[in-house]
């Protein structure tokens, strides 16, 4: 079967592309490979990717006029869209917010209007984020919640590819599934990610800071439980063309003192903490209401925190100490 993967360099996209790729599925992967992070990072994951046969790489963005469009010949037999591309980072959001619009809902878009010109697509799984809850306070969250108090641009930007999403399911009968993330981690991840960063500082000496004491809570969702989500999911499209969107989370929420802990032990070092007052940007506690999912494909996350960071970690030891900072 042949896929398209908008973003395929990047953290969850690359682990997605890999996944596809190992099953013997045929990749048209697309990427600007742009320079939020460390682009040495994007460029081994790449070249990992280089190593399978079936993958196809075409370097740009999916906003430039006419770049979705060229492939349209090379696409004619996708049956699938990953479309995981997406400008990322709370906080760089309040910086720099047109690129949010650019990049998650004029990409957004532009990857519709790619999609519904595809005779033989089957389904179309995107990217959304568990920051569309914004300032909701009951937990967990769950997909029927209003999500209209985003606490910030990107997850404004992410809410508005999900509405999208949904005029052209109605209007063009394009069957997706939008997937709510809560805050995945592990090998190839995200250098700016807290997980990521914090190994970092901790094992250069460096201080890191923690808001409330560390007691603020994620609900980490270890990156191999994620892509098979991601997959499983793929084959369950909505009928009639319709749409949805999903949460995936460990049902779990850990607190970032104890992530601290965590990555003090494996990494064997003691961190350096400065405590400061949380920002309003950044949600108190994150929860994943995961019973849909769990009931339409009997998906369940088999990691958990501890066995997580014990495997980034040793990644990073090896690797990924390379790209942090």
């Amino acid at each position: 079967m042949t896929f398209l993967v908008t973003g395929c360099c990047g953290f969850i996209g690359y682990h997605v592309t890999r996944a596809l790729l190992v099953r013997g599925d045929r990749v048209i992967g697309v990427d600007n490979m742009n320079a939020y992070y460390s682009t040495l990072l994007k460029g081994v994951r790449l070249e990992g990717l280089q190593n399978y046969r079936g993958f196809e790489f075409y370097k740009g963005d999916i906003n430039t006029e006419g770049f979705l469009e060229g492939l349209l010949d090379r696409g004619k037999g996708i049956k699938g869209i990953f479309h995981l591309a997406a400008q990322a980072g709370v906080r760089f959001s309040l910086e720099d917010p047109y690129a949010f619009i650019d990049a998650n809902v004029k990409g957004h878009i532009k990857v519709l209007e790619f999609a519904r010109r595809l005779e033989r697509l089957e389904h179309l799984v995107y990217a959304s984020s568990s920051s569309v809850y914004g300032r909701n306070t009951k937990l967990p969250f769950s997909e029927e919640d209003p999500v209209d108090q985003p606490a910030s641009i990107y997850a404004m930007s992410k809410r508005s590819g999900e509405l999208a999403s949904f005029t052209y399911s109605y209007v063009y009968g394009l069957p997706q599934t939008g997937l709510r993330f809560f805050t995945v981690y592990g090998p190839f991840g995200r250098p700016d990610m807290a997980y990521y960063s914090f190994a970092h500082a901790i094992a250069r000496g460096a201080t890191i800071t923690l808001y409330d004491g560390g007691k603020p809570a994620r609900d980490f969702t270890y990156i191999s439980d994620v892509v098979d989500a991601i997959l499983r999911v793929f084959d369950y499209p909505p009928p009639e063309g319709g749409a949805r969107v999903l949460n995936i989370g460990n049902d779990k929420p850990e607190s970032v003192g104890y992530l601290v802990f965590l990555l003090e032990r494996f990494l064997n070092c003691k961190a350096q903490v400065s405590y400061q007052k949380r920002p309003n940007v950044d949600i108190e506690r994150t929860w994943a209401d995961i019973r849909t999912i769990r009931s339409l494909i009997g998906w369940t996350p088999k990691f958990s925190l501890e066995e997580g960071i014990e495997r980034f970690v040793q990644w990073y030891q090896r690797d990924g100490n390379k790209y942090g900072g």
